[in-house]
């Protein structure tokens, strides 16, 4: 038994709820440069781009999460963190490897997307519906939503004319509205003053304790520490520890002194 699991046998859950079974995740970029002459017109690629190349993301990732795991994700930027909690989202695909997951893990991230065209009244419904809520209990939760948000009477505006803080608290209050079988933070905790960071962390606890797991990718090692019990480090797209909160943070910490 790995330390994780130990961990997690210790806290009474042992019930998996996401397996990321030795996954591999690489995606094409591109410089700016002549385009190549190789290609047809049907496929070229716009003016300016040279020949791509492939970045190996995430490179034979494996771990498995339980009921009640609230796991702090550290790591450089660029280390492909962003990348796996989209991963396990489903968002991304393996290129080898597999994720498996009980329900459909809801990644809550300031890029989350909602309508910018449309109020944040009409996205509040919409982010609700799409989290599997009934019409009956958005309109139960909506006042909840909107105040936990604290955008007042901004919530009648388009989003598109939102700060991204008012944004980022809006996209929070709605998928923290629904309890989760597991629920990805990536940065959310980022944004608003120090009592929706507070309220965000508190909810983040009640959510844990609701017998659902959250991920949470926070450059904020403070927050990592208050909100999560396990850690997990990626570097470099690897796996490089797994397991109780602060041993994971502090030994990323000293590699990065």
């Amino acid at each position: 038994m790995g330390a994780s699991e130990a961990a997690s046998a210790a806290l009474g859950t042992s019930r998996p709820t996401v397996i990321v079974d030795d996954v591999h995740v690489d995606y094409q970029v591109y410089a700016t440069g002549k385009r190549a002459r190789t290609e047809t017109r049907a496929l070229r690629r716009p003016t300016g781009m040279r020949e791509s190349r492939t970045i190996h993301a995430l490179r034979g990732v494996s771990l498995t999460a339980y009921e009640g795991d609230s796991i702090g994700v550290v790591g450089h930027n660029g280390s492909g963190k962003s990348t796996l909690m989209r991963t396990i989202a489903g968002l991304s695909a393996p290129v080898r490897g597999a994720v498996y997951a009980d329900g459909q893990p809801a990644l809550l991230g300031v890029n989350a997307a909602l309508i910018g065209d449309l109020s944040g009244e009409r996205n509040v419904v919409l982010g609700g519906l799409a989290l599997g809520m009934s019409r009956e209990e958005v309109a139960a939760r909506y006042d909840e939503i909107v105040d936990f948000a604290g955008i007042g009477s901004a919530i009648d505006l388009p989003m598109a004319t939102y700060s991204s803080g008012m944004g980022a608290r809006l996209r929070f209050a709605i998928a923290a509205s629904a309890t989760h079988r597991v629920l990805l933070v990536d940065e959310a905790l980022a944004v608003g003053d120090a009592a929706f960071r507070q309220r965000s962390e508190s909810r983040i606890k009640e959510l844990r304790d609701e017998a659902g797991t959250v991920f949470l990718v926070s450059h904020s090692m403070g927050t990592i520490r208050e909100t999560c019990t396990r850690g997990i480090w990626i570097d470099h797209g690897e796996l490089r520890a797994d397991g109780p909160v602060d041993e994971v943070v502090t030994a990323y910490e000293k590699s990065v002194r």
